[in-house]
């Protein structure tokens, strides 16, 4: 029983122990499961902040970094943009007639998303007939079309600016077939010059997508233009326009109307003359003219010859033919570049004799010389300036002889080197430099034509005693002819000088407002004394000088002849002839300067080639502008 006792007491010992073991076992059963999921759960909410983290991160960079672009693309994939064309402005001379105007014509354009059959399976041949009836009405690539016709673009050009005839067989060719949509004709317009090749330089033309490309059409391009504007649809997945949409509409504003002050019926008379003499003395540099009104600076003519048609403006003249077929790309373009260009801003001339006028003026101003004193120079037929031997023209064939004692007034009439370089002497170098600066000579004119070129000349520090003495004569530096006629119009004009122009006024096509552009006095030169005295010498020069040839019956006519010799690097050049004139001496109203390059013929005097034509040009101009006969 003892041991029945103890070995129960025993056995509950062991299983009091086994329980404790198991309760223990439990226990840290529990706190390892409560453990593990603790971990876990930090893990997963790591791993959840983390991506809500990059989330936030895409949210913001897609709707705050990216968002205008993805706006811009989401826009562009759901609507179409149609640009409606802005009319271009025209040109009218001062008188009213049309220069330059915007005939209307057609640009025909698809969507080949809409060009599609009743039958999907029907709709290649559609499209192959389509392409086929585009390039044979407007004489286009089969291949190209089709191309185009088979784009998944929302809208194509095919051909821009068509006459009506063949808008009219696209028309009946699109009723015969029963094509509706998908094709469209929309109203464009065409530059056309009703003038052909009057006034060409000037004016200018457009290229094929009616941008200026040369003369007023090109410098006044962003006022003539006008702005586009836009037609934005919306459109569905097949590309088509959904019906009852919202449309954007920004309407076109068109360009501006302009008036130069050109007038056509002296521009004509003055290119007919500059031509004549051209080919009358086998000038093989050809020529240009100017006249202007010297009291508000405003260019009544601006003639070049050769000339060409505006409405053909890439075809060369037979001036500029010459061997065309065997000249390069590059080649083609300058002579075309170069028969565009407008002379008398864009190039630079030695300006010869005509330029005394301005040693003469200067010295009248600054008290070196007056019009009449006897035997104030002396002219021994040339001049010698350091190891410099020049000549005066009448100490060359066929005269080999001298002026003798002159005045100043003889001086001008003789047109007498020798003289003058004297005359410099006594004025300086940097006297004249003020006044050049003064003419406006170093700078541009701002008349507003593109390419216009300013006055070169020596660094003053490197003016020495030969460089002055040609100065004075108009030799080895260079001026546009724009600006030798505008000097000539600052004496003209009691000594002040203006701003040349070329533009009168614009007109807003929209509004009808006029805006006028004023005349500008730049400053003044020369006291009206001197501009008076001046005036009468001129006369002197046509009256009994080496300008008679430049005598209108019935008018007073002041001049001054000049020629310049081709320096010995550039021979080829040959001379440079020409005049300028103002009339009537009295309250003088017209200058008007011709100059003439390298002629061939039998003379290269300015007063024997160019003086004829301004009395030509003066004959026809002056009665036309209402200037009565005063002598």
């Amino acid at each position: 029983m003892k041991n029945n006792k103890n070995t129960h007491k025993i056995k509950n010992k062991t299983n009091k122990n086994i329980k404790k073991q198991k309760i223990s076992i439990q226990k840290k059963s529990l706190n390892t499961e409560n453990i593990i999921p603790t971990k876990n759960l930090k893990i997963i909410l790591l791993i959840v902040f983390f991506i809500l983290f990059m989330l936030i991160c895409r949210l913001f960079y897609l709707q705050i970094i990216d968002g205008p672009y993805l706006s811009s693309l989401a826009s562009k994939t759901h609507t179409t943009s149609e640009t409606i064309n802005s009319k271009r402005g025209n040109i009218y001379d001062s008188t009213g007639a049309s220069l330059a105007i915007s005939e209307a014509v057609d640009t025909v354009s698809i969507n080949p998303a809409k060009i599609k059959a009743k039958k999907d399976a029907d709709t290649p041949a559609l499209k192959e007939k389509v392409a086929k009836a585009l390039s044979d009405i407007f004489e286009l690539d089969y291949n190209d079309t089709l191309a185009k016709v088979n784009s998944s673009a929302s809208s194509v050009n095919i051909v821009k600016k068509v006459e009506e005839d063949k808008i009219d067989k696209l028309k009946s060719w699109m009723k015969e077939n029963n094509v509706n949509i998908g094709i469209n004709i929309d109203e464009d317009s065409k530059r056309y010059y009703p003038y052909g090749n009057l006034a060409s330089q000037v004016i200018g033309s457009c290229g094929t997508d009616s941008q200026g490309q040369s003369g007023i059409e090109y410098s006044y391009d962003s006022i003539l233009r006008g702005v586009s504007g836009n037609l934005i649809t919306s459109i569905g997945a097949s590309k088509t326009e959904i019906p009852n949409s919202e449309q954007s509409f920004i309407p076109a504003e068109n360009g501006y109307n302009l008036t130069l002050t050109l007038d056509i019926h002296i521009q004509r008379l003055v290119e007919k003359y500059l031509q004549e003499a051209v080919e009358e003395h086998s000038c093989s540099n050809g020529g240009n003219a100017i006249v202007m009104n010297p009291q508000t600076g405003e260019i009544l003519a601006m003639a070049s010859y050769p000339t060409y048609d505006l409405n053909s403006p890439r075809t060369p003249t037979s001036f500029y033919a010459d061997n065309w077929d065997s000249l390069s790309s590059k080649e083609q373009y300058d002579r075309i570049f170069q028969m565009w260009k407008v002379r008398s801003v864009s190039e630079t001339y030695e300006p010869g004799s005509v330029f005394k006028l301005i040693t003469a003026a200067v010295a009248l101003e600054e008290n070196k010389a007056t019009t009449d004193k006897p035997g104030d120079f002396r002219c021994d037929g040339a001049e010698t300036i350091y190891d410099a031997t020049i000549r005066c023209w009448y100490n060359q064939a066929p005269y080999f002889s001298s002026h003798g004692y002159e005045s100043l007034r003889e001086a001008l009439m003789d047109s007498c080197n020798p003289s003058f370089m004297q005359l410099s002497k006594r004025i300086g170098a940097e006297t004249l430099y003020k006044y050049y600066d003064a003419f406006g000579l170093f700078d541009k004119t701002g008349v507003g034509l593109s390419g216009e070129e300013s006055g070169i000349f020596f660094d003053l520090n490197k003016v020495g005693p030969v460089e002055l003495a040609t100065m004075s004569f108009g030799q080895r530096f260079k001026i546009t002819p724009l600006q030798m006629c505008n000097a000539i119009c600052a004496i003209a004009n009691n000594g002040n000088l203006l701003q040349p122009k070329i533009v009168k006024s614009m007109t807003n096509t929209d509004t009808g407002e006029v805006t006028n552009f004023d005349t500008k006095i730049v400053r003044k030169v020369l006291s009206s004394e001197t501009a008076e005295k001046m005036k009468s010498m001129m006369e002197s020069v046509v009256t009994g000088g080496t300008g008679k040839r430049a005598q209108v019956e019935g008018y007073t006519i002041g001049g001054k002849s000049g020629t310049s010799e081709p320096i010995a690097s550039d021979k080829k050049a040959g001379y440079t002839t020409s005049f300028a004139a103002i009339s009537p001496i009295e309250n003088t109203q017209v200058v008007v300067l011709v100059t003439l390059y390298n002629p061939t013929g039998n003379s290269h005097q300015g007063g024997q080639t160019a003086a004829p034509v301004v009395a030509k040009i003066l004959k026809e101009t002056l009665p036309y502008l209402g200037i009565e006969p005063n002598n």
